[in-house]
């Protein structure tokens, strides 16, 4: 309950409005319309190219137009978390979600390390309860949260002792000792000595568990439930590894495995996420629930308490849904990623609807529970007792007493806490069947939303066209650190995930053109949603650029305005790149990993994010379904030379592209080879005269091999650095076929 009278604020907004930046994404999108312009000004004088181009063009500059509204007015909040004590009399509890699919893609030693993380936050212990939902009800990663239990009772307390930053022990222990201001350095290396010796016996026996599983059987008497298990086919499961008391500094830790059956559906993430919801809420039923993946563990010990100034210091609260923070990594591979986060997701908070990005967001519960702002009072009640109606709830949260309970307790904003969470079993296990949503609006209206691999998008669109709004929370030190795959299939399965994912959205119910027409999402908020939900789509525009070049010099035409007219072009590259060099150095990024980013986004668009139009295609046509593509999780790096060796290479990324024989890479292989052929042709017919094309298509055909150097490379790397001769052998024949294309069309315009 927050205290009113104090006149120390626990957030401030600060903009990060720049007249300059404004100036060049104004400037940018000026010359786009110029060049539009001008091919609308010779269409008539020009073959189909030069409408391929215009069309291409008109696509590039409908994204810019959307990113300058999105970026126009950026803001970032400060939070004073060590105002909290003056200004509310109770912190309100929180659960606290982690969620992990399979121990061998994602090992459990992460898993465990960003559960340790958790409970070890800057928050009364009493009010927070940590679920681990584990998809794969895999008996490793239940055996080993309780090691992780035992091990959370000397490190919970050792990190509040000595106000440890980073509280994930395999980053914290990377580091060297340093006795914090004040302590006795004598008595905190004793302690940092034992922790050490501690966390690496809890690290071999994590080691142990993941390479032999099955040797569990007879370890502990609750892995008996897990006996005739399997992934997609096993009963629910639910553990109360540690709960707690008192006298104890570590909040509750439970395990859920939710029922799998063959015939049901089981929703992916989005249904483990709903069960979480159910799950807490017969149990603890927070009001706010904090949701991570299983490898983005807390970097920041303060992150609940700033939300929650966030969420409780202003008078406008009760319109506010969720606070979101970046999701940013300690490895390289992520920048294109945080470079997105920080200027998009500046730019809409700005809006006041930064999206929900699946983790590192901290939700109320009753906005998960469907509650629109129009459903609320001035104080925060419920403007009508309908809601609470027992058949209303019945009919909407499912037939289950306690959950009925629970939701008309959650809807107003309350907890309803047991006298233990053993107590709760029973009615946990039912809201884990896989049966359990049938006939009721999980999914549908309220809840993380179906029919998207995408849930995290669906659901924030949902949100937010409900009329609620949001805050962006991005402290220094990072609220929450990753890892990203490294380049490779890992990257670009992820990369076609998310693309199909949110063409899904772009698509269904929960469009953002719907949402604009006929919700209540914004404007501008519809325009930053239609910007991520394109994603896709840009890919067949950026494909067709980058073969454009090469058909022209070809076919002997051109796609580019010639003499003066080129400038506009030229200009475009060049403060396009400027900008965003920029923006990399802004962060505190090397040039080198700038260099690799522009190389990696040509890639995923053109490879990857293609794929997911595919994807789409298939399921609107009935033919198949999309499928959630599970990315796997390297396990971390338990020594310091291991990670001063990923430091010296995490500027060259480019050369640690993996390839592999999937049809990733085909693509790219292919337009790669199409800009060789041409360049060689050019060679070959230099100072021979004639030539329709000119300049612009040359530099254009280098820049497009410049852009695919991670393929050119691969030409001529072996082992899993070497593109495969079957991919190889593919691009070749796709390359002969359209090199005779485009010089038989030239044949064809010269008779």
């Amino acid at each position: 309950m927050a205290d009113s009278s104090s006149s120390l604020p626990l957030y401030e907004k600060v903009s990060h409005k720049s007249l300059i930046l404004r100036a060049v994404d104004v400037t940018i999108l000026g010359l786009l319309f110029a060049l539009l312009a001008y091919r609308i000004l010779y269409m008539n004088q020009k073959d189909s190219v030069w409408t391929a181009a215009f069309l291409c063009e008109s696509f590039f500059c409908f994204i810019w137009s959307l990113v300058t509204i999105v970026k126009w007015s950026p803001v970032d909040y400060k939070t004073y978390p060590d105002r909290l004590h003056e200004r509310v009399c109770e912190l309100p509890p929180v659960d606290m979600f982690v969620t992990t699919a399979d121990p061998v893609m994602e090992p459990p030693v992460i898993t465990v390390n960003t559960v340790l993380s958790l409970l070890a936050v800057n928050y009364p212990a009493e009010k927070l309860a940590c679920y681990v939902s584990d998809d794969g009800g895999s008996p490793a990663t239940f055996f080993s949260l309780k090691l992780a239990s035992r091990f959370a009772k000397i490190w919970v307390p050792f990190c509040k002792k000595y106000n440890v930053q980073v509280r994930a022990p395999f980053r914290y222990f990377l580091n060297p000792p340093v006795a914090p201001e004040g302590s006795d350095s004598v008595r905190f290396m004793e302690d940092w000595d034992t922790m050490k010796v501690e966390y690496e016996k809890l690290s071999r026996k994590l080691e142990m568990v993941a390479e032999n599983p099955h040797g569990l059987d007879d370890a502990d008497e609750d892995l008996a439930a897990f006996s005739n298990v399997y992934p997609r086919d096993h009963p629910t499961i639910v553990k109360v590894i540690w709960e707690n008391n008192s006298e104890s500094e570590v909040p509750h830790l439970v395990y859920i495995s939710r029922e799998k059956r063959p015939k049901h559906s089981h929703h992916y993430k989005a249904g483990a996420m709903n069960v979480l919801a159910r799950v807490s809420g017969v149990m603890t039923n927070a009001p706010y629930m904090l949701n991570v993946d299983c490898d983005m563990y807390v970097n920041n010990p303060d992150v609940i308490r700033q939300a929650m100034c966030l969420f409780l210091g202003s008078a406008s609260r009760n319109q506010f849904a969720f606070v979101q923070s970046p999701q940013l990594f300690y490895d390289s591979f992520g920048d294109d990623l945080v470079l997105f986060l920080t200027y998009i997701g500046r730019g809409m908070a700005g809006i006041g609807t930064p999206l929900y990005a699946g983790s590192g967001g901290i939700l109320r519960r009753n906005v998960i529970y469907g509650l629109s702002p129009h459903d609320l009072q001035d104080d925060g009640s419920l403007s009508s007792g309908k809601l609470l109606e027992e058949g209303n709830l019945k009919r909407e949260y499912g037939n289950c007493e306690e959950m009925v309970t629970s939701a008309a307790d959650a809807l107003q904003g309350k907890s309803n806490p047991k006298n233990g969470l053993t107590s709760s079993l029973e009615a946990a296990h039912r809201v884990a069947d896989c049966d359990y949503e049938h006939c009721t609006n999980w999914g549908k209206t309220f809840g993380w939303i179906y029919d998207s691999t995408a849930e995290d998008i669906n659901t924030s669109v949902n949100i937010h066209a409900k009329g609620w709004k949001s805050y962006y929370n991005s402290p220094e030190p990072p609220a929450f650190l990753g890892c990203m795959p490294p380049g490779g299939p890992a990257a670009m399965g992820q990369q076609r995930r998310w693309a199909t994912g949110l063409l899904e959205v772009l698509f269904n119910k929960e469009s953002p053109v719907i949402g604009m027409l006929w919700r209540e999402l914004g404007f501008r908020s519809g325009c930053s949603y239609l910007y991520i939900c394109t994603w896709g789509l840009k890919s067949i525009p950026e494909l067709c650029y980058c073969l454009l070049p090469a058909y022209c010099i070809l076919h002997d035409s051109a796609f580019l305005p010639k003499g003066p007219c080129l400038s506009i072009v030229m200009a475009l590259v060049v403060m396009h790149c400027l900008y965003s060099l920029w923006e990399f150095i802004n962060l505190g990024l090397s040039i080198q990993r700038w260099f690799a980013s522009l190389l990696f986004a040509r890639v995923k668009t053109t490879c990857a994010w293609l794929f997911g139009i595919s994807d789409i295609i298939l399921k609107v046509l009935g033919i198949s379904n999309t499928v959630f593509i599970l990315t796997k999780k390297n396990a971390p790096s338990t020594s310091r030379q291991d990670v001063d060796h990923d430091d010296d290479v995490s500027g060259s990324d480019s050369e640690k592209f993996i390839f592999d024989d999937s049809v990733y890479f085909l693509p790219g292989t292919t337009i790669l080879l199409v800009n060789l052929v041409a360049l060689i042709g050019f060679s070959f017919r230099a100072g021979q005269g004639g030539g329709g094309y000119g300049v612009g298509e040359i530099f254009g055909c280098v820049s497009v091999v410049i852009s695919f150097w991670l393929f050119f490379k691969g030409l001529f790397g072996r082992g899993k650095y070497g593109i495969p001769i079957s991919t190889i052998s593919k691009a070749s024949l796709l390359a002969i076929a359209f090199v005779v294309f485009s010089v038989r069309k030239s044949s064809i315009s010269l008779m």
